[in-house]
């Protein structure tokens, strides 16, 4: 038979790896975390055009970085139809 002590146990090692997931989700969807990528980003492709030598290498590496941000993106309500029409099935 199980014990009181190793339910209470379980339930208190449920509960510290929920609050991890939530921690991890909200950093995942944190403005934060989508800046400092989307920054990471524009510094690198910097460097690699300043480096090939593309004119206007500051200006340009707006492009890409954009279209990173832009890919991204959750869209909700591409999220919610998918969720509705092919996760649940």
């Amino acid at each position: 038979m199980v014990s009181i002590e190793f339910l209470q146990k379980e339930m208190a090692e449920i509960k510290l790896r929920n609050k991890r997931v939530e921690a991890d989700k909200a950093w995942e969807t944190s403005f934060i975390r989508k800046l400092i990528i989307a920054l990471m980003t524009y510094f690198v492709v910097v460097l690699f055009f300043w480096i090939i030598k593309v004119p206007y290498f500051l200006l340009n590496a707006l492009v890409p970085t954009a279209g990173f941000v832009l890919s991204t993106l959750t869209l909700p309500f591409i999220k919610k139809f998918w969720i509705k029409n092919i996760y649940s099935k």
